[in-house]
């Protein structure tokens, strides 16, 4: 794969038929559950309305993106062991949303808040904190939907094509039906997108290794891989990175559902009972997140070498795999692509439109104006996105994609904390927040935009997420400041005041 190679066309065929089937869908997803879309939430959250089933596909859709399938397996190959880190981050994520999720889900429900920053402005009014935690999830979203086009590239150019022209083919497209539709898009073609990822993950994890002499050889050829190739590499985690693997697994579960887009996936469950539900049953994704993983080793097993470690799996699959089948797998790698982007462009404008542009520039808009305001808004981060991905190299989106992480962690204290105490002001949830933004950005500078910082305590060194060291300076102040400042008034009281 250090060459492009020729297009094929039987490859190419397959992958075009299945991207014209799950556009279809889009267009049509707009008859789909019918409601007035002219209201922002019927158009940004399906009207409340999506049932266990549903709501099963449209988290996982959007939780298990494009860039996972690519991103997961090129770690993996990397490093090794160190890569699982997202297993056991998913195993954690599971009980916090259906400890949490569900308590959120009856409060904006009840309020009709669309948004996490409208349920913050709904317990402390204002528009300071309230735009602080819109506009974090809007600059945090905004790599990661360029992290979606990077593996929609990835796939694209697997099958021979270079260039940005089929990338922005698709995302016109994209940006079309989303327009149209709403959530109800993806939604719909998240069942097309998640059967199809099954089928090719299981048949990769059941013909992969029989075709290298099984799962021992492959386990075999990747520690003889990692032993060669020396460093903090290897099939077995090292005891110095026992602190770095733990506090990316917990500090990325707790990040996970204050994105945008599954908090919008959350928000447009029909009941508490449907997220409780999800829950549940969602950790049957990270069965398939470990499977994924594997690939990375049968990679090596399979003597795969590219340029680019996120060539990793489409490498993989042309090397092993009938032409037919690499153009079904690329069609559900770029499918995946299509699903979590299509929902975090929707959940960043209808923080754009509800936390922002209503409250800052035009209160008095009618909800008819806010829809077409977040319509719009949905076009902008899209293009926006996609002319990162033109214009800058691949390793800002992705280096811009961790700070992500950093940053929207900062916003839990004021939705998580909130749920559960009163002891903790306005003033107090700002501070926390910016000293946890400037914190977090600057030690991710300062290590060149990795995720981990060698924390030197007491004569010992503790690399640690840096996501984490910023949330705790975070929670620290908040709560301090909280303490020598003005308690909020329930709004409920302020409005009978």
């Amino acid at each position: 794969m250090s060459e492009l190679k020729p297009v094929d066309g039987v490859a190419m065929g397959v992958f075009i038929a299945f991207f014209a089937l799950v556009t279809v869908l889009g267009f049509v997803a707009a008859r789909w559950k019918r409601g007035d879309l002219t209201q922002l939430h019927e158009w940004g959250l399906g009207g409340r309305q999506f049932g266990t089933v549903i709501s099963w596909f449209l988290v996982g859709g959007d939780f298990y993106t494009a860039y996972t399938v690519i991103a997961v397996p090129a770690l993996v190959y990397s490093v090794g062991a160190y890569g699982f880190f997202a297993l056991p981050y998913t195993i954690i994520v599971y009980p916090f949303v259906f400890a949490v999720m569900p308590k959120l889900w009856q409060i904006a429900h009840a309020k009709n808040h669309i948004t996490a920053a409208d349920y913050v402005h709904g317990e402390y009014g204002g528009k300071l904190l309230p735009a602080a935690v819109a506009l974090t999830g809007i600059v945090a979203t905004m790599p990661y939907i360029a992290l979606q086009l990077v593996g929609m590239q990835v796939v694209i150019k697997g099958l021979g094509v270079e260039g940005e022209l089929p990338l922005i083919a698709a995302f016109v497209i994209l940006a079309v039906y989303t327009y149209s539709s709403g959530l109800r898009a993806p939604a719909m073609i998240a069942f097309v997108k998640d059967i199809m990822i099954y089928i090719v993950v299981i048949a990769a994890v059941w013909l992969i290794p029989a075709k290298l002499g099984g799962y021992g050889a492959v386990f075999d050829s990747a520690d003889k891989f990692f032993q060669a190739k020396g460093g903090a590499t290897g099939i077995i985690l090292k005891p110095t990175q026992f602190t770095a693997y733990a506090s990316l697994a917990l500090g990325s579960a707790l990040a996970a559902f204050m994105y945008p887009h599954t908090m919008t996936a959350v928000l447009s469950s029909s009941s508490a009972k449907t997220v409780r539900k999800n829950a549940i049953f969602l950790p049957a994704y990270t069965l398939l997140l470990g499977l994924i993983a594997l690939l990375g080793y049968m990679a090596i097993a399979a003597g795969v070498h590219v340029k680019s470690a996120s060539d990793v799996v489409p490498a993989l699959f042309g090397t092993i795999f009938p032409s037919w089948f690499v153009g079904f797998a690329a069609a559900a790698i770029a499918i995946s692509a299509l699903v979590p982007a299509a929902i975090m462009s929707i959940g960043a404008a209808n923080l754009f439109t509800r936390n922002l542009w209503r409250p800052l520039v035009n209160p008095d808009i009618t909800p008819a104006k806010e829809a077409a305001t977040a319509k719009l808004a949905s076009l902008v981060v899209k293009f926006g996105a996609l002319l990162f991905i033109v214009f800058l190299p691949t390793q800002y989106a992705i280096d811009l994609q961790l700070l992500g992480g950093v940053w929207i962690l900062q916003i839990f204290p004021a939705i998580v904390f909130t749920l559960y105490t009163r002891r903790m002001s306005t003033v107090g949830l700002l501070a926390g927040w910016l000293v946890g933004i400037v914190i977090g950005t600057g030690l991710a500078t300062v290590q060149g935009l990795k995720p981990v910082y060698p924390l030197h305590l007491g004569g010992t060194t503790w690399p640690l997420y840096i996501g984490l060291i910023a949330l705790v300076a975070n929670i620290v102040v908040t709560f301090i400041v909280s303490a020598i400042s003005p308690k909020r008034a329930p709004m409920d009281a302020v409005a009978r005041g």
